[in-house]
């Protein structure tokens, strides 16, 4: 069955993608709250008692909303680095909850699906993007980032599907009323994609076995769907990947049901109980 996923929301409004093997189902963040992510769960056919566990990128709060509901009334585990743990404790984020933590570099596993957590730059104490894989699926989701890496480009190279931030068309931000600063931070060395640089890390890290990219986190005021998706197609056409299909996420929908290995598709949505 290999590992299949879906982005149950995207943008600033709240994050959170879901993804599933045949033994396990995981959110990568909870920036939705609890009644949302119910919901959406079941649109592309999950419960919350599928969810093994929430693994956290970082600490802000478009990314842990939901985290209070899950863990306290629904009993799912959390997962983050020692950083996140301690910015949402200074924050009084996580009073009470219970974390296992994972140590960014080092891989861990959730039932039959790898997680590797690794750095991306962001405005935050240690945020991380993930591949995770099951046999021959690699997926990476990487929501906020600033720029492209090296380690960026060498961990997306080997993944069949990704989910990657396009923020922000460039000109649509310079041109927006947001006040310089706010501006400045987006377009950042710790800020967020552009759907240039998007494009244009993807083109550079896409192997052979790339057949599907969703596009997230992007901006309502300073991109639209139509304009991040020709950007990264342009990209790809570039390196003669045509081939690769390309979707937005959106904040106030799932996408459909992808599969990591096959490309896109609706895919049977359950899971081994």
């Amino acid at each position: 069955m290999g590992i299949r996923f879906c982005v149950l929301g995207s943008g600033s409004s709240g994050n959170c993608t879901l993804v599933a093997s045949e033994k396990a189902a995981l959110l990568i963040d909870a920036g939705l709250s609890g009644r949302e992510i119910c919901g959406r769960l079941g649109a592309v056919g999950f419960r919350l008692e599928d969810v093994a566990a929430v693994c956290l990128t970082h600490e802000h709060d478009d990314h842990v909303a939901g985290l209070n509901v899950l863990h306290r009334r629904h009993k799912i585990p959390l997962y983050a680095n020692t950083a996140t743990v301690d910015a949402m404790s200074l924050r009084g984020k996580c009073d009470g909850l219970q974390w296992a933590v994972f140590t960014t570099g080092s891989a861990f596993q959730i039932a039959d699906i790898t997680i590797e957590p690794f750095t991306v730059p962001h405005d935050s104490y240690d945020p991380v993007g993930f591949v995770l894989g099951n046999g021959e699926d690699r997926l990476a989701v990487l929501t906020d980032i600033g720029m492209p890496t090296s380690l960026v480009r060498e961990k997306l190279r080997r993944c069949s599907a990704m989910v990657v931030e396009s923020n922000h068309d460039e000109k649509l931000l310079r041109d927006s009323d947001r006040p310089w600063q706010l501006k400045q931070r987006i377009a950042g060395r710790q800020g967020h994609l552009s759907n240039a640089q998007a494009g244009k890390l993807v083109a550079e890290a896409a192997g052979a076995r790339l057949k599907t990219v969703v596009l997230a986190h992007l901006s309502c005021e300073c991109n639209t769907p139509d304009l991040a998706i020709a950007e990264m197609r342009r990209a790809l056409a570039g390196i003669g990947r045509t081939d690769v299909e390309v979707f937005a996420a959106c904040p106030d929908r799932p996408t459909s049901l992808f599969s990591a290995a096959a490309g896109a598709e609706h895919v049977d949505s359950t899971i081994a109980r």
